[in-house]
């Protein structure tokens, strides 16, 4: 199955890369790296990441979406929302973390559906479209093939609870385990909602 990483100037790092990490542990899966135009990208933190035009992938995969400060000038920006709709309608399933959340919602798709985004980003994220369900207390929030994340950890929580849904637990817990990392497998276990 195609994984199909959107990327755009000044994501966050680990909003991408932990996914990535989690993802990259299914042999079935091969990762995609891909903007708008395609070209270099670079994360808020200067990571820099080779990416392929959106309009050469295979569209029919997975979508991750990361969030991060690059969300804010993205929201507003027509063709790209344009293009971000288009991709995500195809896929077989998508995933937002933190921020992220933001571009989906401006797409429409998430409109009536149940959401969740990065708390301190809160008023902003559910700003962009009143016509989500947004759920404030949750890790993650599955609707349908939509998936979206607290913020940026929160993203390798979902990963892993996508990873449970496609394989099964055990598939799960041995990714946590091989990258020794403790999964909050409970999606309603926020302790950063309050």
């Amino acid at each position: 199955m195609h994984i199909n990483i959107f990327l755009f100037n000044d994501f966050e790092t680990l909003d991408a890369f932990g996914p990535v990490e989690v993802l990259g542990r299914v042999d079935s899966y091969q990762l995609h790296y891909c903007s708008l135009p395609g070209g270099l990208v670079t994360s808020r933190q200067q990571v820099p990441v080779v990416t392929v035009p959106v309009s050469q992938v295979d569209q029919d995969g997975v979508l991750l979406i990361p969030g991060g400060q690059g969300t804010r000038p993205l929201v507003s920006d027509e063709q790209a929302i344009s293009a971000l709709k288009n991709l995500a309608a195809k896929s077989a399933y998508c995933l937002s973390v933190c921020t992220g959340s933001a571009l989906l919602a401006k797409t429409g798709l998430l409109s009536g559906r149940v959401a969740t985004s990065n708390k301190k980003a809160w008023p902003w994220v559910t700003s962009v479209d009143q016509a989500v369900l947004w759920k404030r207390q949750a890790r993650w929030c599955v609707d349908g093939k939509f998936y979206t994340s607290s913020g940026v950890s929160a993203g390798m929580d979902m990963t892993l609870g996508f990873i449970a849904d496609q394989h099964g637990m055990n598939k799960a817990n041995d990714i946590a385990q091989h990258i020794e990392y403790v999964w909050n497998a409970n999606p309603d276990n926020d302790p950063f909602a309050g």
